[in-house]
Protein backbone atom coordinates (compact mmCIF):
# COMPACT_ATOMS: atom_id res chain seq x y z
CA UNK A 1 0.00 0.00 0.00
CA UNK A 2 2.48 2.35 0.60
CA UNK A 3 3.98 1.63 -3.38
CA UNK A 4 0.52 3.03 -4.39
CA UNK A 5 1.25 6.33 -2.30
CA UNK A 6 4.40 6.61 -3.45
CA UNK A 7 3.36 6.55 -6.83
CA UNK A 8 0.36 8.58 -6.16
CA UNK A 9 2.96 11.46 -4.57
CA UNK A 10 5.60 10.79 -7.40
CA UNK A 11 2.48 11.92 -10.56
CA UNK A 12 0.77 14.42 -8.24
CA UNK A 13 4.83 16.22 -7.79
CA UNK A 14 4.73 16.08 -11.57
CA UNK A 15 1.65 17.01 -12.68
CA UNK A 16 2.68 19.95 -9.91
CA UNK A 17 5.14 20.91 -11.36
CA UNK A 18 3.58 20.65 -15.03
CA UNK A 19 0.78 23.08 -14.17
CA UNK A 20 3.16 25.69 -12.09
CA UNK A 21 4.96 26.13 -15.71
CA UNK A 22 2.21 25.39 -18.08
CA UNK A 23 -0.37 27.51 -16.81
CA UNK A 24 1.74 30.95 -16.66
CA UNK A 25 3.15 30.37 -19.97
CA UNK A 26 -0.74 29.58 -21.39
CA UNK A 27 -1.59 32.70 -20.06
CA UNK A 28 1.15 34.73 -21.59
CA UNK A 29 0.79 33.89 -25.23
CA UNK A 30 -1.45 35.33 -26.58
CA UNK A 31 -4.70 33.04 -28.01
CA UNK A 32 -3.21 29.80 -26.49
CA UNK A 33 -6.08 30.60 -23.55
CA UNK A 34 -8.67 29.83 -26.40
CA UNK A 35 -7.02 26.69 -27.61
CA UNK A 36 -5.49 24.92 -23.87
CA UNK A 37 -8.57 25.94 -21.61
CA UNK A 38 -10.34 22.91 -21.55
CA UNK A 39 -6.74 20.90 -21.11
CA UNK A 40 -5.74 23.53 -17.91
CA UNK A 41 -9.22 23.12 -16.74
CA UNK A 42 -9.06 18.35 -16.99
CA UNK A 43 -5.32 18.89 -15.61
CA UNK A 44 -6.45 20.66 -12.49
CA UNK A 45 -9.74 18.39 -11.84
CA UNK A 46 -6.99 15.43 -11.83
CA UNK A 47 -5.23 17.26 -9.49
CA UNK A 48 -7.72 17.99 -7.09
CA UNK A 49 -8.59 14.40 -7.73
CA UNK A 50 -4.55 13.19 -7.20
CA UNK A 51 -4.84 15.56 -3.62
CA UNK A 52 -8.65 13.87 -2.40
CA UNK A 53 -6.95 9.94 -3.13
CA UNK A 54 -3.91 10.60 -1.90
CA UNK A 55 -5.21 11.92 1.52
CA UNK A 56 -7.66 9.10 2.12
CA UNK A 57 -5.28 6.64 1.00
CA UNK A 58 -2.73 8.18 3.88
CA UNK A 59 -5.73 7.66 6.10
CA UNK A 60 -5.93 3.76 6.27
CA UNK A 61 -1.52 4.31 6.30
CA UNK A 62 -1.56 6.24 9.42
Amino acid sequence: MTIVIQVLVLIFVALSTILVVGIPVTLASPGQWEKSKNLIYTSIGVWVGLVLVTGILNSFIA
